[in-house]
């Protein structure tokens, strides 16, 4: 097998929401697989994850509209239009505009001409992560230069595509990594070659995590100078179900002390509002956005964690948040929903609580029950860090990922199993 040389695709670089997608790209640096990265988008936000700094390969900006840089396009589109398989992706493209006929299905066919233009002849093999729009371009772009392609798919890509979308990419790549049990299971309905669709959990480097846990305070709740604090991370988007969340500690005895803090981008106003509203708005704390090394910071200092997760109308939704699994790692105890993937990482009694989605009084009932038990926590927090240790290693998933990019000498598989010094 020889060892690819890669363009990884991704909607954006860097992103403080896709600290899973920069784990990969350095691991696979640590691999030795040759790769560059290219990106659809600029990055937006304004931190950036000490893990980025450790990234060094190329990264190559596309035009996010065609408008900000027609010439370039026009170049892409006279160098790619002499390629072989140009006439073939046109037609390709073609087809799926008459099914979309939006301006992203446009634009992702500029993209994909300048990408086909511009990268470097030693690419291999073309990989993308999301399979909606970077697996557009991915897929386009491949068949102009004739490479072979694959995908690696999360939650909201593919709960929003339509199944003909997905159906003939699954059709045209070589293979599918996908991070839930449940994806595979969707994924594979769709698919002409169902073994097409593999398992592949991101799992966590555990290197970047503290590896004794800490020790925490006995809190029950029955404190007012002393309150159970409580912790979210998450982006402030509908299918975290922060106003769910809101209304069920509105719905917690008055008797009961506890704080909440928020980690995550996105518009807070309208969640301050509701919190105000519902006259919890002191005992809430918004901090933003904020780097890995911050979240892990909160989750030591925290009691208990809460993501209540949901699906939205439109069908997107959570798949399996690392934050959970980081927030177990931490040995917190943790609180979520019942939808998707949570499943596969918490047993409902066992190392967390779980409950429906869109249910305030549920929620309510199960952070009502381990904010006044310490000792509940504890357990729950314990198990869960045994759970992860256990199950959810990156460093396995990357064994296999590396193998399936070429690398299976002995001496590369040592360097991908082998914990990294901490950073």
């Amino acid at each position: 097998m020889t060892r690819d040389n890669l363009a990884i695709v991704v909607k954006g670089y860097p992103r403080l929401s896709e600290t899973f997608i920069a784990q990969e790209i350095l691991g696979i640096q640590q691999a030795g697989i040759p790769y560059r990265i290219v990106s659809l988008r600029h990055p937006t936000d304004k931190k950036r994850h000490p893990i980025n700094d450790r990234i060094t390969g190329a990264v190559d900006y596309l035009p996010e509209y065609v408008y900000q840089e027609p010439m370039r396009v026009l170049r892409g589109w006279l160098k790619a239009r002499k390629l072989p398989g140009y006439r073939r992706a046109l037609n390709i493209w073609w087809q799926d505009y008459r099914r979309d006929r939006t301006s992203n299905r446009a634009r992702r066919f500029a993209q994909a001409l300048v990408m086909a233009a511009e990268l470097p002849d030693d690419i291999t093999r073309i990989y993308a992560h999301f399979l909606h729009t970077p697996a557009s371009v991915a897929r386009y772009c491949a068949i102009i230069r004739g490479l072979p392609w694959s995908c690696s798919a999360h939650a909201k890509d593919i709960y929003t595509s339509e199944d003909w979308d997905m159906r003939e990419k699954l059709r045209d790549m070589d293979w599918l990594v996908t991070c839930t049990k449940a994806n595979v299971d969707y994924l594979r309905q769709l698919a002409e070659d169902p073994e097409k669709v593999n398992l592949l959990y991101h799992g966590l480097d555990f290197s970047r995590f503290p590896e004794e846990l800490p020790q925490r305070p006995s809190r029950d709740g029955r404190d007012a100078n002393d309150p159970v604090t409580i912790l979210s991370v998450g982006r402030l988007v509908g299918k975290k179900g922060y106003d769910d969340l809101l209304r069920a500690f509105a719905k917690l005895p008055a008797d009961l002390h506890w704080r909440f803090i928020h980690i995550g981008g996105g518009s807070d106003g309208k969640y301050k509002q509701l919190a105000s509203d519902l006259g919890i708005a002191a005992k809430c704390d918004w901090r933003g956005a904020r780097d890995q090394k911050e979240v892990i910071t909160a989750c030591q200092s925290s009691d208990l964690f809460v993501l209540a997760s949901r699906i939205e109308q439109d069908g997107d939704r959570d798949g399996l948040p690392n934050v959970l699994m980081e927030a177990q790692l931490c040995g917190l105890a943790a609180v979520s929903t019942s939808i998707s993937a949570i499943p596969e990482l918490i047993a409902d009694g066992v190392n967390g609580k779980l409950v429906p989605e869109r249910d305030p009084d549920a929620l309510a009932k199960a952070l009502e029950t381990v904010i006044s038990d310490p000792a509940l926590r504890h357990e729950m927090g314990s198990k869960g860090n045994e759970i992860v240790r256990r199950d959810f290693s990156f460093y396995r998933g990357m064994k296999e990922l590396a193998h399936r990019f070429g690398v299976t000498d002995s001496k590369d598989n040592k360097t991908i199993t082998r914990q990294p010094e901490a950073v």
